[in-house]
């Protein structure tokens, strides 16, 4: 299973350097869609439960996809209408986006609850444009900012979910949101947010870094706070996904990356990361 685990991280480490070694942004633009869309398409089998309407789900991540490439196109080739798109992007999907994060999915988390029937349907809907935004997001940072950029707010996840993983295991005693995800601590969490603040202070020192971008703007003392913040969204795109698992009986949102469960599985933390870190990074278009 270790070696399983390992081999797939290896060959989707490669492919992600590959992509942001060619030179041409649509290969790093499009490898984004097709990730987003399998979110989607895993996330919508958690939602709906009904088998007859499992082909709906494909059907949406496959619509997804389609219009995530032709907005690639639009973006990169200056197209008109992809400029509208884009500031209609930008001025109203990520705003609502990230309210719908903090309001709504944070609600839902603290609660421990997303079985209610219209939630259910409320969480299915809002699958499409939480995956949009965050893919728009990343996307429009890499054609503005480069690799460099949108590589080192990944970090910032990654870095958050290795420090909770191995604070938790190490110090953990306390349960964190012991009805949605038994195995988060809050220990681990506390090591997440104070390692997300870390990687700003750290990565801030490189010019071209998303936590560069962050300290010019905000200052070094309101970009760390920032980073907490962040830290914590991270937290919330985890136990949101461990809630719907929880709901669907399932303890991956697939099994498409061997070793890892889905691709939902691996991007959970980034999906509500993204929005409000173009929001906080002050980047324009």
């Amino acid at each position: 299973m270790l070696g399983q685990r390992v081999l797939t991280a290896v060959v989707l480490l490669a492919v992600l350097a590959a992509a942001l070694a060619s030179g041409n942004p649509w290969w790093f633009v499009a490898l984004l869609a097709v990730a987003a869309a399998c979110a989607c398409w895993e996330w919508l089998r958690l939602t709906v439960s009904q088998p007859p309407s499992r082909p709906l789900c494909v059907g949406v991540a496959a619509a997804l996809l389609a219009a995530m490439l032709w907005l690639a196109w639009a973006w990169l080739s200056g197209a008109q209408a992809g400029l509208g798109l884009q500031a209609a992007v930008v001025r109203w999907l990520v705003p609502l986006v990230a309210l719908a994060w903090l309001l709504g999915a944070s609600t839902a988390v603290v609660r421990g609850r997303a079985d209610a029937p219209p939630a259910s349907v409320a969480w299915s809907l809002f699958s499409v444009p939480a995956v949009l935004a965050a893919w728009a997001v990343l996307a429009l940072l890499f054609m503005a900012r480069g690799g460099v950029f949108v590589v080192s707010l990944l970090a910032l996840v990654w870095v958050a979910d290795i420090a909770a993983y191995f604070a938790g295991r190490a110090f953990g005693k306390r349960k964190l949101a012991p009805r949605v995800s038994p195995g988060k601590t809050i220990a681990g969490a506390v090591a997440g947010v104070l390692a997300a603040v870390a990687w700003v202070a750290l990565s801030s020192l490189w010019t071209g870094s998303f936590g560069h971008a962050l300290v010019e703007r905000w200052s070094l003392w309101l970009a760390l706070p920032a980073a907490a913040v962040l830290g914590i969204l991270s937290i919330v795109g985890d136990l949101f996904e461990s809630l719907l698992k929880r709901r669907a009986g399932r303890k991956d949102s697939s099994s498409l990356l061997p070793g890892h469960g889905g691709v939902y599985d691996r991007i959970d933390a980034i999906l509500p990361v993204a929005p409000f870190a173009f929001l906080l990074s002050g980047v324009s278009f």
